[in-house]
């Protein structure tokens, strides 16, 4: 992850769309806390314009943000977070909640340290009926479809402000690819397929579109969930 999330269209693509409904759906927004904050990028980018906090369970992931000139950086668990309730503006978690075992506790954990009218930012993988090696060696528990994680989060008490499937465009390219993967023998692995630059830059372009469209309306499909929710 350190060596591909400045650059490579997927982490640039999912960055770039967590990052634009934030901004659209809590300019105001200050403290935010980057939950599962992995290697920085995030976190660096939130620097910019807010003052943001990162958590991650992870003392090496924890390690790299440091190398990256970092500072506040906290040791957690997402179902037991170390804040205090109605501390934070705004919380952004991408690809986080499919590794926690007890996502219900997460997303109440959520709840409980945003402050009133707070909002929560958050991406997930979608469909089990992708699941392949690739989420075994990610050690997820679950992908999710999106009117699951809708009624979810309203069940719960948020308040829903947008919900989408993302990589809409790239959805078929994906089907294929992991249809293969089912059948390749061998140990689990990670599968982040490398692209030439060219072609990164032209798949950074179509998911900035995507993103765009994500902005005004909900797309019907694609390998991710991406939800805007409030605390009430």
């Amino acid at each position: 992850m350190y060596d591909l999330e400045d650059h490579y269209w997927w982490f640039v693509g999912r960055r770039n769309l967590a990052i634009g409904l934030l901004r659209k759906y809590a300019p105001s927004a200050r403290r935010v806390l980057d939950l599962g904050c992995g290697t920085g990028v995030v976190l660096r980018e939130l620097s910019g314009w807010s003052e943001p906090v990162g958590l991650d369970m992870s003392s090496l992931a924890l390690g790299f943000c440091s190398e990256r000139g970092l500072k506040r950086l906290i040791q957690g668990d997402g179902q037991a977070l170390p804040l205090a309730s109605n501390s934070v503006d705004a919380i952004i978690g991408l690809d986080i909640f499919e590794h926690i075992p007890d996502d219900n506790r997460a997303f109440q954990e959520a709840l409980r340290v945003l402050k009133p009218g707070g909002t929560l930012v958050l991406s997930v993988p979608a469909f089990m009926s992708l699941w392949g090696p690739h989420d075994v060696a990610l050690m997820h528990f679950r992908r999710y479809r999106l009117g699951q994680l809708r009624s979810q989060l309203l069940g719960l008490g948020f308040q829903g402000v947008r919900f989408s499937y993302s990589v809409f465009f790239l959805f078929p390219l994906v089907v294929i690819v992991r249809f293969f993967e089912k059948r390749r023998k061998g140990d689990a692995k990670a599968n982040l397929v490398p692209v030439p630059k060219w072609m990164n830059s032209i798949l950074i372009g179509l998911q900035n579109m995507e993103a765009g469209l994500i902005k005004l309306l909900g797309l019907p499909w694609g390998s991710s969930v991406i939800a805007v929710v409030r605390k009430k």
